[in-house]
């Protein structure tokens, strides 16, 4: 969460490590039992958020980054608890299938949304050709469950999970365009965003506290990896490093979370996964050379 200047290859690893603690998502949240969506986010981004925090005991003038413009409040809350409220609305209103589908959309609008970001070198073909490659692969992965229906009466839910996808690009690509604005702050917008799912909690869902110590760890774990720490990485990943390399590689999350839930026992092995993990690779390697041939500063 350093101000200090960092290397666009080692912010870029930086968001690969969100994506990587992205893929535990799904095995956190089987473990942590029937926690309510909107309870699991209150808890999960208030550890996340007092994370962020504890670096102001050692050097407190880094508290100085929470104040900031309404505008990157706007941008950090509406981001952060705009796409959880959407996309937990989504999932009660669409099938899980379904709504996680539509919702992995968001990789392939952040490579299509920084190309208007300044330097950016324009839209290159290889990141949209890996792009598509990648939501193919999901697309693949998701059809290979055999669960995939689209009923009608589950439109409102579509349109939830497909406006958090723009929610979600929105949000990473606007945090490239305030890279001035320390990581630090994603601190602050993590309470926020505790605060605001608490409130959503009590007027939506019934209380259900984790069941045993292997539950609480789930939700402790949760706050600290994929709702703490990798939203830190992933903002130093969107300011500093290559954004549309991240959006074409953010493909992998939903593939490396099948794979740990299958070592894990909580799903089958097929066909559909192997490849889905073949397209997926195949985009991100495009996209790859894509970086590397893209002219200075793109």
């Amino acid at each position: 969460m350093s101000s200090r200047p960092i290397s666009r290859s080692a912010a870029t690893l930086a968001g690969f490590g969100a994506i990587a603690l992205w893929s535990l998502l799904a095995l956190f949240t089987a473990a942590s039992g029937s926690v309510p969506p909107f309870q699991l986010a209150a808890m999960t981004f208030l550890i996340g958020g007092l994370c962020g925090c504890t670096v102001w005991i050692a050097r407190p003038a880094r508290a100085r980054a929470l104040i900031q413009p309404w505008p990157v409040w706007l941008l950090g809350v509406g981001g952060l608890f705009g796409y959880h409220a959407l996309y937990f609305s989504a999932l009660r209103l669409a099938p899980p299938a379904e709504a996680g589908l539509i919702n992995y959309l968001w990789p392939l609008l952040i490579v299509l949304f920084s190309a208007r970001l300044p330097g950016s070198g324009g839209l290159r073909p290889g990141h949209l050709v890996g792009a598509l490659l990648g939501l193919a692969g999901v697309a693949t992965l998701f059809v290979g469950r055999g669960d995939l229906g689209f009923p009608a009466g589950a439109l409102p839910g579509y349109a939830a999970s497909f406006a958090a996808a723009f929610v979600w690009a929105g949000y990473s690509v606007l945090s490239a365009r305030v890279g001035q604005v320390p990581t630090d702050a994603v601190a602050g917008f993590c309470l926020a965003t505790a605060a605001l799912s608490l409130l959503c909690h009590l007027a939506f869902e019934t209380t259900v506290w984790p069941a045993d110590a292997t539950q609480w760890s789930a939700v402790l774990l949760l706050g600290l990896g994929p709702v703490g720490a990798a939203f830190y990485l992933w903002d130093i990943g969107c300011k500093r490093g290559d954004v549309r390399l991240l959006g074409v590689t953010a493909y992998a999350a939903p593939v490396l979370s099948t794979l740990i839930l299958v070592a894990t026992g909580y799903a089958r092995p097929g066909p559909a996964l192997a490849f889905a993990c073949l397209l997926i690779v195949a985009g991100a390697l495009t996209a790859v050379r894509a970086s590397r041939t893209a002219p200075k500063g793109g």
